[in-house]
């Protein structure tokens, strides 16, 4: 595993506009626009710099430039919408590892099983555990752990996963159409075996297996992808190209 502290300081990033900003912008060249303060509320070029490279690294690197091209497009019509923060979860979770691994070990056994909430407890335990195993993480001390396990919930809230303020509760999402279709054209380009089913990125559907099966079976989304299912192996092929496909949804 990679493992960095992005979400020590995605956690801690108050200003979400500098996302789009470092869509299309560097420190140099907003430092020759007039400095951070027309970009961000965030007041030091120090502290932009360091939110920069986690902004990139975490949020805006993609699996092909297709992907890119929903995000952006997404961003351009909704803004920082509930579908465009889920959208830019499931990206960071396939850019960072920690924060996958905990998700998997932490949050969708926790929010497949109908919990309300998450204890910070359980996340410090889940990295504590993990440092055993992993050498980058060996040099964490308690109290880089336990800021990690705070961050960690407080940019789950940030993404629309959870809600409240001292004690945080799941919030459970039934994709939109328009998602649905955008998640598996998602689970296409980052799945690294054609069988979804085997796909470790499945549970970032949000749904129980057979309700999943049940809805990518319907008529309305044969014109967006080929579905293949045999009972234990479960394909698709898209359509629509990636660059297309958002417009394509959202057409008159």
């Amino acid at each position: 595993m990679k493992i960095n502290t992005d979400i020590n300081i995605l956690g801690g990033l108050s200003d979400w506009n500098l996302i789009e900003t470092f869509l299309t912008e560097d420190m140099q060249s907003i430092q020759s626009k007039g400095g951070t303060r027309n970009f961000s509320s965030i007041r030091t070029d120090r502290s932009v710099a360091r939110f920069e490279k986690a902004i990139r690294m975490t949020l805006l690197s993609f699996q092909n430039t297709e992907i890119g091209s929903i995000f952006r497009s997404i961003l351009g019509d909704k803004g920082f919408s509930a579908d465009t923060l889920l959208f830019l979860f499931w990206n960071a979770s396939y850019n960072n590892d920690l924060l996958h691994y905990i998700n998997k070990m932490v949050y969708f056994p926790a929010y497949y099983s109908g919990r309300v909430t998450i204890r910070r407890e359980e996340v410090e335990a889940c990295i504590s555990d993990l440092k055993a195993t992993e050498d980058a993480l060996k040099k964490w001390s308690a109290e880089t752990i336990q800021t990690t396990a705070s961050k960690y919930l407080t940019l789950l809230k940030k993404f629309g996963l959870m809600e409240g303020t001292s004690k945080k509760t799941i919030t459970h999402h039934f994709l939109s159409d328009e998602m649905f279709i955008l998640l598996l054209y998602w689970l296409r380009a980052v799945s690294e075996q054609s069988n979804l089913l085997k796909s470790e990125w499945m549970r970032y559907s949000m749904s129980e297996l057979q309700p999943f099966l049940d809805r990518i079976m319907q008529k309305q989304y044969t014109k967006y992808f080929y579905v293949t299912y045999t009972g234990d192996k479960l394909q698709i092929e898209t359509k629509i190209s990636y660059d297309l496909i958002y417009d394509y949804i959202n057409k008159p």
